[in-house]
């Protein structure tokens, strides 16, 4: 046994692949422009690139962050994906297994009784014992069927298994963003719905006392019974939007508590009256198209095309031969106590060798196949750095407009705020009429809730922007792998 081993180990290391049969890796061109859409309407771009930070150093408010942990802890998607990495790692080291030998060792003992005449040939002496008890003692230790990898068959169904367990590592970074805008988005939007809920009990407020002062003018004969029919407009409107986006923000809530995966207490939601709704700091600006291809998905798209490409070097080796060695080493004796004794080791050693003559085209189908599924993830991986691109390009557009809309909208506020006082003040004093007041009303109300619309807007499209650029993962795992 001692001689046999080291044989079998010298054997693997100088037989053991030397040729690699897998096409050699180029990443794929850029499907894409190599710089954003430029114009009056896109966000201006700096010279050079600039990394995203981490989501804790993005998003600047504490309860948002809050939140954010809670899901991160809670989330079960994410749960999901963390798991698919265990179960790629896992099957990524049975496959490396295959690269080594697996030795195998066993201990035996055989007792059995057999006539004396049978191992006397029929004739037994005199005096002789009519059995004979039979015992044999072995050790051995030996290695099984191994497959000498001399045209890279396990290597490149490893490396596959390796590039497959990296993308789903890249998918777990994908999945975290995705969670993280997610989050984002939903607490503003209930940020946004509590506030739009706010200005309607306002108006709500506001109006029941503007009809009850008209009510009072109607019954001294000042106004009209027209005049209070408008009035009444303006709080059944309000009442009506009260109802609706209590509703809406309790829908708002279920949301948010579903992407967190538990309930959200109310002293971490954003708060429905203020000023515009700040929880996001700058984002850095983007550069060209290059930075897309470090987006989780597309990493993820370029690891499942190594993998592709390394299962047709796998499917190549089918067409050459197959080394298997089996050995063995070990004691045998009659006699437990002479079995680390005097002559008693054995040893055997069986290489084979197979080729296959016909297959009726199994091998070459399997090629093509291959062939095919890399095909495939080729298209795959431009397509999604073509989807990449489409979605910075739109985020950036917005962004390039949002501030003058939203500058717009709050000069239209102000001006809708200052109409309606003056128009108020032309009604009390019998100057105009309550249609100016009732028109006002409605201008300045229709504006407030197009105000929390564009805040909205502007703050979403941050998120946005943060989620098609990649995110800012504080440690991208598997960048760090390789």
């Amino acid at each position: 046994m001692r001689r046999a081993l080291p044989v079998l180990a010298l054997t693997s290391a100088l037989l053991s692949g030397c040729i690699d049969l897998a096409p050699a890796y180029h990443r794929p061109a850029l499907p894409t422009p190599a710089t954003f859409p430029t114009g009056p309407t896109t966000a201006m771009q700096t010279a050079t690139p600039q990394p995203l930070v981490g989501w804790r150093d993005f998003f600047s408010d504490p309860k948002l962050k809050t939140v954010i942990e809670q899901a991160l802890a809670n989330n079960r998607d994410l749960r999901v994906a963390v798991a698919n990495i265990a179960a790629a790692r896992a099957q990524y080291h049975v496959q490396r297994s295959a690269l080594f030998p697996k030795i195998n060792a066993q201990a035996a003992a055989t007792y059995g009784q057999e006539p004396t005449s049978v191992i006397a040939g029929g004739a037994v002496p005199a005096g002789a014992a009519s059995k004979y008890n039979e015992q044999l003692y072995s050790l051995t230790a030996g290695v099984s069927a191994y497959q000498l990898d001399l045209f890279g068959k396990v290597r490149n169904l490893t490396r596959s298994a390796q590039d497959q367990y990296f993308a789903t590592r890249q998918a777990r970074d994908a999945a975290q963003i995705t969670l993280v805008s997610e989050v984002a988005a939903d607490y503003l939007v209930v940020g946004s719905d509590r506030a739009l809920l706010k200005i309607a009990e306002d108006t709500l407020k506001s109006g029941t006392e503007t009809l009850e002062v008209t009510k009072r003018r109607f019954d001294t004969g000042v106004d009209s019974e027209l005049d209070v029919s408008q009035a009444q407009t303006v709080v059944q409107q309000a009442r009506f939007d009260v109802s609706r986006l209590t509703t809406q923000v309790a829908l708002d809530r279920d949301a948010l508590d579903l992407v967190v995966g538990a309930p959200v207490s109310n002293d971490l939601l954003p708060p429905g009256v203020g000023e515009p709704i700040v929880v996001l700091e700058r984002l850095p600006a983007a550069v060209n198209s290059s930075v897309l291809q470090s987006r989780p998905d597309v990493l993820q798209a370029e690891d499942q095309l190594r993998a592709a490409n390394a299962n047709i070097g796998a499917a190549r080796a089918a067409f050459f031969p197959s080394i298997e060695l089996t050995g063995s080493g070990g004691l045998t004796s009659l006699a437990l106590s002479t079995l680390f004794k005097g002559a008693s080791e054995t040893w055997s050693f069986a290489p084979t060798i197979g080729q296959t003559i016909f297959d009726a085209g199994a091998n070459r189908g399997n090629l093509d196949y291959a062939k095919a599924q890399r095909d495939i993830s080729v298209a795959n991986y431009e397509k999604t750095i073509q989807v990449a691109f489409r979605e910075v390009a739109d985020a950036l557009a917005q962004r390039g407009a949002i501030d003058e809309q939203l500058a717009a909208q709050q000069a239209l506020t102000g001006a809708a705020a200052n109409a309606l006082r003056l128009s108020t003040a032309r009604y009390e004093q019998g100057s105009d009429t309550y249609l100016n007041v009732l028109i006002a009303q409605r201008t300045l109300y229709a504006a407030r809730q197009t105000l929390v619309a564009s805040r909205l807007t502007e703050a979403t499209n941050l998120v946005t922007l943060y989620t098609v650029l990649g995110g800012g993962l504080d440690a991208p795992a598997a960048l760090a792998a390789r």
